[in-house]
């Protein structure tokens, strides 16, 4: 659990980490919070260097942005954030090959969520190791506020961007389980470029019916034309064999 963590309005208490802990809590420290406050983005740091904390702290408190000193806890928390973030993560914390271990983890767990990963050498082999298990960038410390922004920038873009596609993903997944098989069916041979007729001949039923039903797959999808609904089907991955 954290056993210290501040906001941008206050001053940086290094968290105590316990040993062998490999996860950690990624709660808010609020129950509630406003609909304007909740699009706020969120800067998460893994880091018990205070000077490099206190770095992170005062860029984000200039940009306007959430800061969160984060520890290692026994369970990575399950609450969801409501808000564009990122995580600073130490390339040192208990040791390399841990550090990297929870940046493949968090990569999984939270693509919405990008990494920018610190370090106090400049290692190739290193940087390299990092950048494939998921990092969007990574930093040498002493880090300068200039290049440090920079970074949680691209990073809090990349995070508004993944959590607009998630939540575009969801609702085409949704509108797709209200189809029924059958206009499925049909959806997804139209989408693949046959004929009605075709379409007709492949599932053994009239031209009419499959009028109708590609007519029920594009209201349900909400596709506006067809050009929307190949679309849609694209993203979702549908293709007829």
């Amino acid at each position: 659990m954290l056993d210290a963590f501040v906001d941008s309005d206050a001053g940086y208490a290094a968290p105590r980490f316990p040993a062998g802990a490999l996860s950690i809590d990624m709660s808010l420290g609020r129950t509630q919070r406003s609909s304007s406050a909740a699009e706020r983005p969120i800067v998460f740091i893994l880091d018990e260097d205070a000077a490099a904390a206190e770095t992170v702290r005062k860029a984000s408190e200039r940009a306007g942005w959430y800061f969160k000193a984060l520890a290692f806890g026994r369970d990575l928390d399950g609450s969801a954030n409501s808000a564009p973030s990122c995580l600073v993560l130490d390339a040192s914390m208990k040791d390399f090959d841990s550090s990297l271990e929870l940046l493949r983890r968090l990569a999984v767990e939270r693509p919405t969520m990008p990494i920018v990963f610190v370090a106090h050498e400049a290692d190739i082999g290193m940087a390299v190791q990092a950048m494939k298990a998921g990092a969007l960038d990574f930093l040498l410390k002493p880090l300068r506020e200039d290049e440090l922004q920079s970074g949680i920038e691209r990073a809090i873009d990349r995070s508004r961007r993944a959590r607009q596609h998630e939540g575009e993903m969801l609702t085409l997944r949704s509108c797709l389980d209200t189809l029924t098989r059958r206009e499925r069916e049909v959806m997804t041979l139209v989408v693949s470029g046959r004929l009605n007729k075709q379409v007709a001949d492949a599932l053994g039923i009239s031209e009419v019916t499959v009028k109708v039903h590609r007519g029920h797959a594009m209201r349900k999808m909400r596709a506006r034309s067809f050009a929307s609904l190949v679309s849609m089907a694209s993203k979702l991955g549908l293709a007829a064999t």
